[in-house]
């Protein structure tokens, strides 16, 4: 049996992405603090990932470039119409399930 080509398999996970990154889009109303909480990655985490992989193929990007791309948006601008503060329980929850580095 003949190993499958790879093509069909990254243009699958691209897709997989970009519909990941349009319902991150569409779902504005759930904070990147939630994400951390329940999933232990965020917008921010995939922004990271993205930009990580582009460098290491070549491509210069820098962070707020990457964020742009899964934000649909400058970062900055997102979070100052979206972004609400953090509950004191949402907080402890982070601080308990922290990624350690």
């Amino acid at each position: 049996m003949s190993k499958p080509d790879i093509r069909p398999e990254t243009e699958f996970e691209a897709a997989a992405f970009r519909r990941l990154v349009a319902h991150l889009r569409e779902r504005n109303d759930v904070q990147n603090i939630d994400l951390m909480n329940l999933a232990g990655f965020c917008r921010n985490c995939l922004s990271n990932w993205y930009r990580e992989a582009a460098n290491a193929a070549g491509v210069e990007m820098d962070k707020e470039q990457s964020r742009e791309i899964v934000y649909g948006m400058p970062y900055e601008e997102w979070r100052s119409q979206n972004q609400m503060e953090a509950s004191a329980a949402q907080q402890a929850t982070f601080e308990k399930n922290r990624p350690k580095e």
